[in-house]
This record gives C-alpha cells, sequence and structure tokens, in this order.
C-alpha cells in the first residue's frame, strides 16, 4: 500500500487476503472508502484500519471477526457510514462510537453483540440509519431507546431497526418525537404492554414491523393516520379490539399481516385498491367478507382462516383478481357455491374445514397449483379421475385427509412432496406415490393387502405413516435401506407378520419407529444401533419372544 498513498477508493470485498496482509493500510492516509466484506479476521478487526483518520465509508459484511469491535473505532472521526453486519461480532456496542459525530449510517445488524443500547449513541445527532437488529441486546427498551429520544436525541432517524433482540417492557411513547422515520423494525423481542398513541406522529412512516412480542390491547386509531404506510406486520402478538378505522383507508398501504393476534368485530369494506397481501388468519373476526375485497385487482394474497367469518361465498366472484396466488379460507363458518370460477393464477388454494361434499369443479382450470388442502371436509366417494390433471406437473402439497373419500387408484402427481391421506375410508392396495415425495400419510383408512417392496425406490421419503390400516404380510426387508433417509416410520396397529428386517442401513436417520400392535416375531436386529438419533421405539404387542436388549441403553437419545 505504500505506494498508493493517494488512493481513495479500495474494494476488497470477497478476496480471501490474509489478514497481515492489512495491516498495512493505514499508509493510506487520503482513504475515503474501504471495504473488505466476505473476509476473515479471526483474531479482531486489525486496529490499522482504525488509524484511517480521512475513512467516510467502511464496509465490512458477511466477515468473519469473531470478536469484539476495538474501542479505537472511535479514532475514526471523519467516518459517515459505518457497515459491520453479519460479521460474528460480540460484546457490547462500543461506547467509543460517540465519537463518530459525522456518522449519517451505522448498521452492526446480524451479530452476537449483547449488552444494552448505550447513551453514548445520543451523540450521534446526525444519524439516519440505525440498525442493530439479529442481535443479543437486553434490557429494557423505554431505558435505553426511551431516554435518548426524550433528551432529544437521534431525532433525525429515518431508518431504526431494534428486531430480533431481547428487548423487554414497553415501547416508550417518546417514540412519536422520531417524525423523520419511515422503516421502524421491534420485531422478535420480548416487548409488552400497548402500542403508544404517539407512533400516530410517524406519519413519514412506510414500514412498520413489530412482530412476535406480546403486545396487547388494540391499535392507535385515527382515520388519516401513516398516510404513506406500505407494509404493516404486527402478526404473533395478543393484540385486540376491532381493526383500525385506518386500515382500510390508507391510501399507500400494499400489504397487511395482523394475523395471530386476537382482534374481533367485521373486516369493513376496504377503499385503498393498491393492497396486494391481506393476511388476518387467527384471529376472532366475525361476519361476512366485505365485497370490496373482490375489488382489490392488485391482491396476490388472501388468508382468513380460523377466524369466524360466516356467510356464502360464491367462488365466481374470486375471478375478477386477475392477480391473486394464494387463497386461505379455512377453519371458518363459510358456505362456499358455485362451481365455476376462472382464477387460473392460482398456486395455493386452502379451503379446509369448509363444509364441501365434493371436490369443486373450478379446480379442472388449476393447472400450475403448488398447494392445495381440502382437509376436514365432507367430501366422500372416489378421488375423481380429473383431479389427477389438477397440478399434475406442479402440485407438491396435497392434504385431503379427514374427508370421508374411499378410493385411489393411483397418486399422478410428478412433483408430489407432501401428501396426506389420513383419517378416511380408503380401501384397496397401497399405491406407490412419486420418487419425489418426502412425507407420505395414509393412517387411519382401511388398506389393505401388502405393502410393494416398490416404494424403497421412493429414496426421499422422511416421514412415512401407515398406521391403522389393515395391511399385511412382512415388512418389506428393503425398509432397512429406507432407513438412511427416513426419520419417522409408523406401521402401529396393521397386520404384518414375518420379522423385523434384519439389517438397518448404516448412517440410520430414524428417530421415530413405531411396530406397535402387529404380529411381529423374532428378536430386535442389534443393527438398530445404527439409529444413533432413534428417540422412539415402540415394540409393544406383538409376538417377540426375546431376552430383552440391554444394548439399546447405548442409544443416547432413546
Amino acid at each position: 500500500f505504500n505506494r498508493s498513498s493517494n488512493l481513495e477508493h479500495l474494494d476488497l470485498s470477497w478476496v480471501s487476503f490474509s489478514t497481515e496482509s492489512i495491516d498495512s493500510v493505514d499508509s493510506l492516509q487520503a482513504l475515503k472508502y474501504l471495504d473488505l466484506s466476505g473476509n476473515s479476521f479471526i483474531q479482531g478487526l486489525p486496529v490499522s484500519i482504525t488509524n484511517l483518520s480521512s475513512l467516510e465509508q467502511l464496509i465490512i459484511s458477511g466477515a468473519n471477526i469473531c470478536a469484539e469491535l476495538p474501542d479505537s473505532m472511535g479514532n475514526l472521526v471523519s467516518l459517515k457510514f459505518l457497515v459491520l453486519s453479519q460479521s460474528n461480532l460480540s460484546g457490547p456496542v462500543p461506547r467509543s462510537l460517540r465519537n463518530l459525530l459525522q456518522l449519517t449510517h451505522l448498521d452492526l445488524s446480524l451479530n452476537q453483540l449483547s449488552g444494552q443500547i448505550p447513551r453514548s449513541l445520543g451523540n450521534l445527532l446526525q444519524l439516519t440509519h440505525l440498525g442493530l437488529g439479529g442481535n443479543k441486546l437486553s434490557g429494557q427498551i423505554s431505558r435505553s431507546l426511551g431516554n435518548l429520544l426524550i433528551l432529544g436525541n437521534l431525532l433525525q432517524l429515518t431508518h431504526l431497526d431494534l428486531g430480533g433482540n431481547k428487548l423487554s417492557g414497553q415501547i416508550p411513547r417518546s417514540l412519536g418525537n422520531l417524525l423523520q422515520l419511515t422503516h421502524l423494525d421491534f420485531s422478535q423481542n420480548q416487548l409488552s404492554g400497548q402500542i403508544p398513541l404517539s407512533i400516530l406522529n410517524l406519519t413519514q412512516l412506510e414500514y412498520l414491523r413489530i412482530t412476535e412480542n406480546s403486545l396487547e390491547g388494540s391499535i392507535p386509531d385515527e382515520v388519516t393516520a401513516f398516510p404513506n404506510l406500505k407494509y404493516l406486520y404486527l402478526f404473533n402478538n395478543l393484540l385486540n379490539g376491532t381493526l383500525p378505522s385506518w386500515l382500510y383507508t390508507a391510501p399507500s398501504l400494499l400489504e397487511i399481516d395482523l394475523s395471530q393476534n386476537q382482534f374481533s368485530g367485521h373486516i369493513k369494506e376496504f377503499q385503498s385498491k393498491s393492497l396486494k397481501y391481506i393476511l388476518l388468519e387467527n384471529n376472532k373476526l366475525q361476519g361476512p367478507l366485505p365485497s370490496s375485497i373482490f375489488q382489490l385487482l392488485n391482491l396476490i394474497q388472501l388468508s382468513l382462516s380460523s377466524n369466524n367469518l360466516s356467510g356464502v361465498i360464491e367462488f365466481r366472484m374470486f375471478s375478477s383478481l386477475p392477480n391473486l396466488k394464494v387463497l386461505d379460507l379455512s377453519y371458518n363458518s363459510l358456505s362456499l357455491t358455485s362451481n365455476t370460477t376462472s382464477i387460473v393464477n392460482l398456486i395455493s388454494l386452502s379451503l379446509s374445514s369448509c363444509n364441501l361434499s365434493e371436490f369443486p369443479q373450478f379446480l379442472k382450470r388449476l393447472k400450475s397449483l403448488d398447494s392445495l388442502d381440502l382437509s376436514c371436509n365432507k367430501i366422500k366417494g372416489k378421488i375423481p379421475q380429473w383431479m389427477q390433471e389438477v397440478g399434475n406437473d406442479s402440485l407438491a402439497y396435497l392434504n385431503v385427509s379427514h374427508n370421508s373419500l374411499t378410493e385411489v387408484e393411483h397418486f399422478p402427481w410428478k412433483n408430489i412432496a407432501v401428501l396426506d391421506l389420513s383419517s378416511n375410508l380408503i380401501r384397496g392396495n397401497l399405491p406407490i406415490p412419486a420418487s419425489t415425495i418426502r412425507v407420505f400419510l395414509i393412517s387411519n383408512n382401511s388398506f389393505n393387502g401388502e405393502v410393494s417392496s416398490l416404494i424403497c425406490n421412493v429414496t426421499s421419503l422422511r416421514i412415512l405413516d401407515l398406521s391403522h390400516n389393515n395391511l399385511s404380510g412382512t415388512i418389506p426387508q428393503c425398509f432397512g435401506n429406507l432407513s438412511n433417509s427416513l426419520e419417522f416410520l409408523n406401521l402401529k396397529k396393521n397386520k404384518f407378520y414375518g420379522t423385523i428386517p434384519p439389517t438397518i442401513a448404516k448412517g440410520c436417520r430414524l428417530s421415530n419407529f413405531n411396530l406397535n400392535g402387529n404380529l411381529l416375531e423374532g428378536p430386535l436386529t442389534p443393527s438398530i444401533l445404527n439409529c444413533n438419533g432413534l428417540e422412539v421405539l415402540d415394540l409393544g404387542n406383538n409376538k417377540i419372544n426375546d431376552t430383552f436388549p440391554h444394548w439399546l441403553g447405548s442409544l443416547p437419545q432413546l
């Protein structure tokens, strides 16, 4: 570096240089921009970097620093832009950062930083971006952030991210002093209490995320609130009351996720036409769907499952939504009528517990369907022939469990990964699913006959549940080879006889192996010891005649 003393811009990101080679970087006293992202500093950040008194931008993202930040960071008094994200930093946020009075952008997110948010950050009066998300910061948010805001510090902030920490207590009312704020993230903490009314002061806010906390009470309401809000995420809290009136009128809203709360009352008419995502599942909402839903031409996802919604829905109404990809109306008290519609762009459809008595005819048009859930309905009889064409090349998830189906000939879906036919009345031999399947559930049916050894060609299987049927014959010997992919195997309550497969493959991944309630004989094979992760082994109610296998005690998880 000695020959480049006038260099102002240096980018060494993702080049895997040695730590020693950067030790002389402090000879570049004219340097204003330095990017060392994607490199490894096992012994900590080189002190030579902190001697660059003219440096204005320092970016070290995705590095492996594995140490605390040195106090000498405070020497970089010209710094305006500092990014040290996702670099395995530990320890507290250094107080010496208070010397960086020119700093406008500070990103220390996705590290292992601990302790409290230091008051010394209040010195950074020019700061517009503060990213501390994804660390281990703790303490009462009202004492740390709250005190800073009361003192009139950080008032230039437009971006504040404290998500993914261990902060507790109530959101401070002084948050409402951040009048320039456009991005706010307090998600995945331990916050409690109510959302303060002062949040209504944040009229510039575009992104609001306070998910996965223990917030309670209602959302502050004012008809003209949040005129610029585009993204609203408050899911997985304890919020209650009715949905705020501004939710229906905010002109810029694109995405709403208020799922997994305790909201009640009716869903009113949406006036904003810009909405793309509405997620309100797992609440206590009631009444009919508002007609304005069918006028949201930009809508991509509508998820309303697990509420108390009622009334009649004609499926043809959804044909007015050309961009709809995901629809979930499960677990309500809705009555679905009309079997014809042209919502051909759907990739995910969930109609569990919707009082269906047959496979809806409009499914014939859904050639690109990836996920279909029709479980917990009243569908009976044979799976119709035309269902084999539904998502033939795309269907990866199919759940028709807890119905009254009686017959299935074969499984034509080429890319199926999860197939759940459990708790029906299906008779006959067991069809073999596609080789792509990972989860195959057919428990609580009336399948009979032997299990074909062809099932052992399905080497992608992770979970196989054939329990509570009338399957008979011997357990295919090749099941022992499947054990290096299978994690869960349940053959309980059938009529299998003969011996347990004598050879369990090395590298066995089984954690749950249930053979209870069959007619099996003979000893337990010692090769079961290949299953180091085995947690449940149930051989009860068989005809096994053997001394107790004390050697099972060497399995650490059993």
